[in-house]
């Protein structure tokens, strides 16, 4: 556990092909059900302070507790995961925090350092991804635990503990 950002929740992977990665988790893997979204709501969208306003897809899904990311951005908007990838890499990009006290932990972050490499808010609150990446994978990103995000990932866990192998992509979110 941080013990600055808390517990990881999430593995953020960053992605060429979303649907062949999901493929390689699902048949590979056995993991899921992925719940995926072609065009990921973001208000404000901002990366190393100026606005952009990329096409992000995303599916999530869980193994136990640790939920898994995939990520493939659709267009070139600076973004940090733009970056990863025009540097030549493709997968683990960041680990996810959610911490209730989101805006006390992101001051506390920038007052010991951390600068901002992109954030947004979403209809399921805030998020944050800092620059500060000691190597490939850690970045670190810090999503706000508003009731809707919790609710959200708590229906992702819960599909995954059940999962029969069934419907193993969804295009909406759990409820």
């Amino acid at each position: 556990m941080s013990r600055l950002f808390g517990p990881l929740r999430q593995m953020g992977y960053v992605v060429k092909d979303i649907d062949a990665a999901m493929r390689h988790w699902i048949d590979v893997c056995q993991i899921g059900p992925w719940f995926y979204v072609d065009k990921l709501a973001v208000d404000g969208f901002r990366y190393k302070g100026e606005p952009s306003a990329p096409h992000i897809s995303i599916a999530l899904a869980n193994s136990g507790d640790m939920q898994i990311e995939l990520i493939q951005q659709r267009d070139s908007a600076p973004t940090m995961y733009q970056d990863f990838l025009n540097a030549g890499r493709e997968g683990l990009q960041h680990f996810s925090t959610w911490p209730e006290n989101y805006h006390e932990i992101y001051d506390k972050a920038l007052a010991a350092g951390y600068t901002v490499g992109q954030e947004s808010s979403s209809p399921r609150g805030s998020f944050v991804y800092f620059q500060q990446e000691g190597h490939m994978g850690t970045i670190i990103e810090m999503a706000e635990l508003t009731e809707t995000r919790q609710r959200m990932f708590g229906g992702v866990r819960d599909a995954a503990a059940g999962w029969d192998g069934s419907d193993p992509i969804r295009e909406n979110w759990p409820r």
